[in-house]
């Protein structure tokens, strides 16, 4: 597994219980639109669709913010949505960005779910500065807000490197939400070695909170919010990625060729193996 445990105290607690805005530019992702080569796409899986760049940063770079995407993807509809109690929410990096970018969040209330019932909301955060800079962001964070406890937990696995983004985030959701919210950055958060696996932790600490934590606990159980003892085994958290996606890719295909195509099988598509509501069982 990526994350493994230490033995030491868990101090930090809380209680249990739009599309097409592409704001980071080339560095971080090189979003489909008329011009993408159709040899790009490898898989479109419900709203997301990943490209050989998107792949090319799980195998060994710096995550793009559309792989990210694609984990949130992942983690909604084959983890959380097996505990349709839960009224936890996974907001993908392109509102992120928008919460660090308006002046006033209220404007954005239609581009995001209604948090009336939620109880936790994961945020992505990246430090990019200018929608106008090709390579804008260079560092990823993940902020867990606990709308019942009225906390925002911040794990950076290069503090402090995003504290100021991070916490500007937690007021612009503050405001969304009516309510302030106690920031807190959690100085026992796991740290990277490099410069490029701030993404994957992202994703193995997003993983880990969501279903070790928030989803095996009892709807009033205090649980630990604290990552300290736990290490990140970001190449193996790479290789877990890469894994969940060529099944599904293996999946697309499949199916594919089962389609009624009058081609049959022996058809050459240019799209890319699709996995979605429409023709997913899980």
């Amino acid at each position: 597994m990526p994350l493994q445990k230490h033995n030491h105290h868990n101090s930090h607690s809380a209680r249990s219980s739009p599309s097409g805005f592409h704001p980071f530019g080339g560095r971080v992702s090189r979003y489909l639109g008329d011009n993408l080569s159709p040899d790009d796409a490898y898989l479109s899986y419900y709203d997301i669709r990943l490209t050989r760049e998107d792949m090319d940063s799980i195998k060994d770079d710096w995550l793009t913010d559309n792989a990210i995407a694609f984990w949130e993807e992942y983690l909604e509809r084959e983890k959380l949505n097996k505990y349709p109690k839960a009224d936890i929410v996974l907001l993908r990096p392109s509102m992120s960005f928008m919460l660090q970018k308006t002046q006033d969040p209220l404007s954005l209330k239609s581009a995001l779910p209604d948090f009336a019932k939620t109880t936790h909301v994961f945020l992505p955060v990246n430090d990019c500065r200018s929608v106008d800079v090709a390579e804008g962001g260079s560092h990823w964070s993940l902020l867990l807000v606990s709308i019942i406890d009225g906390v925002a937990f911040h794990y950076d696995s290069l503090s402090p490197s995003n504290f100021n983004d991070a916490k500007l985030v937690a007021y612009r959701i503050s405001q969304l939400l009516g309510k302030p919210l106690r920031f807190i950055n959690l100085e026992d958060s796991p740290q990277q070695d490099n410069g490029m696996d701030c993404g994957v932790y992202v994703c193995l600490l997003m993983q880990h909170l969501l279903i070790s934590r928030l989803l095996r606990a009892h709807a009033q159980d205090k649980i630990s919010m604290s990552m300290r003892g736990k290490e990140v085994d970001a190449r193996g958290g790479r290789k877990e990625m890469i894994k969940v996606i060529e099944e599904r890719r293996k999946e697309g295909e499949r199916r594919r060729s089962r389609s009624h195509s009058p081609y049959g099988r022996h058809s050459k598509s240019h799209s890319p193996p699709r996995i979605g509501a429409e023709n997913a069982d899980y």
